[in-house]
């Protein structure tokens, strides 16, 4: 199961207003963006450039971000999130690019408490 389409980005207009009104944190492996739309509830666009490598491995990386976000869906504030997979992103594992999207999640302050 996924991320209901409610919860999904996926026009490039929107992508667009995130990339220039949001705001931004990165670490090695992410950059997220952040911006306070008026939904009740966050919605999620997932970025993995075609340099990442082919379809199983972009799709992989998106399966991981996508989990993450399914995992905490009840803990993550109500705004617009855009996540950009970097190049060491490619050779993780599931659990380190949660761990690694944990991390940036928490500079970017969408958490609505605190996690472990």
């Amino acid at each position: 199961m996924s991320v209901e389409k409610a919860y999904r980005i996926k026009k490039n207009s929107d992508f667009q207003t995130i990339y220039k009104k949001g705001e931004s944190v990165a670490n090695r492996q992410f950059v997220v963006y952040t911006y306070n739309s008026n939904n009740e509830h966050f919605r999620l666009g997932i970025s993995v450039s075609k340099k990442l490598g082919n379809a199983v491995t972009r799709n992989k990386i998106k399966r991981a971000i996508r989990e993450n976000f399914k995992v905490h869906k009840q803990d993550i504030i109500a705004r617009d999130i855009v996540v950009i997979a970097r190049h060491p992103a490619k050779n993780m594992t599931t659990l380190e690019i949660q761990g690694s999207l944990e991390h940036v999640l928490k500079i970017a302050k969408v958490f609505n408490k605190k996690i472990k």
